[in-house]
């Protein structure tokens, strides 16, 4: 795979006073306000742990669990014990989710974790994470065709169903999922290649781990607040993609070119959109000066490599 060490593409676009800017999904991913939220916090083993964040418009919504939750200058702070977190919170999300705050409920757990320092302290219905403000996991798969030299030349782009819960219709990667409870972004990756696209575990034994960022912005639902694993997978020309979930409407194999248009101009969804501008900038797919002026606005989201462990 190319490194960020290898020279930038000069033929691959050309510079053009038309071309964007900025991508915009970088200020989309930096976008949540602090002064619309407030502390949401945990208390276990006599500290209190920083989870997540709650809409102060919602603070009168939790008004109803006063032996569970204690709401003071510090913000909200769940007391209970910890073997009563996951049904308290299981009974609250419900009543949430009954009252309209907590919409396109999944039936799926993800972790409840501390902010700093990455301790688990409960589980959540997957839905309700956004409502508490608190960490949730992705991660995403760049699927592409190399030409002869191994460069990547296409990229294959999902066009999400239209009656999908969280941004119907737009543009996607070929593989992309929320990682639930008890599974790595790497194991998640291959489980959802089967679901979005029809790939066989061995078919995906050539995954490339790319960077993980992170996303912090205010949607209807919530504040998202998500850790993003990236990865590639180098696919044989010929080979199509067969949705098995029904949660993608269309597959098209891009020129790269045109696929980085699509994700510059906003028409993906800002994960997306961000884990095909990390697969550009590692593979040095655009102009130099465009590749260094949008890896400069890009370094504030990134945390480190993301891991290969299946």
């Amino acid at each position: 795979m190319p490194s960020d060490s290898a020279s930038p593409a000069t033929s691959a676009s050309s510079e053009s006073p038309n071309d964007p800017v900025d991508w915009p999904a970088i200020e989309a991913a930096r976008s949540g306000d602090p002064d619309t939220r407030v502390p949401f916090l945990i208390l276990d083993a006599g500290q209190d742990w920083l989870a997540g964040s709650v809409a102060r418009h919602h603070l009168g919504a939790l008004a109803r669990w006063p032996e569970a939750l204690r709401q003071d200058g510090a913000g909200v702070t769940l007391t209970l014990a910890a073997p009563e977190r996951d049904a308290f919170l299981a009974r609250a999300n419900l009543a949430l989710r009954d009252a309209g705050l907590i919409p396109a409920w999944r039936d799926e757990t993800c972790t409840l974790t501390a902010l700093h320092g990455g301790a688990l302290l409960a589980s959540v219905e997957r839905a309700a994470a956004r409502f508490w403000g608190s960490t949730t996991f992705g991660a995403h798969c760049n699927g592409y065709v190399a030409d002869a030299r191994g460069r990547p030349a296409q990229l294959w782009i999902a066009r999400r169903a239209h009656d999908k819960p969280t941004d119907p219709g737009l543009l996607d990667n070929l593989i992309g999922g929320g990682v639930p409870l008890g599974q790595s972004p790497a194991q998640t990756v291959v489980r959802e290649g089967w679901e979005e696209a029809g790939l066989q575990p061995a078919q995906m034994a050539g995954l490339v781990a790319g960077r993980r960022f992170r996303v912090e912005r205010d949607l209807a639902e919530g504040r998202q607040l998500e850790q993003i694993s990236v990865f590639d997978l180098a696919l044989p020309p010929g080979w199509l993609p067969h949705n098995q979930d029904g949660e993608v409407h269309s597959f098209s194999l891009m020129p790269v070119d045109q696929a980085l248009a699509h994700a510059a101009a906003g028409e993906m969804t800002v994960d997306a959109a961000l884990a095909t501008l990390d697969f550009a900038l590692r593979h040095r797919l655009l102009p130099t000066a465009r590749h260094l002026h949008l890896q400069v606005l890009a370094e504030s989201l990134w945390l480190g490599r993301a891991q290969l462990d299946r």
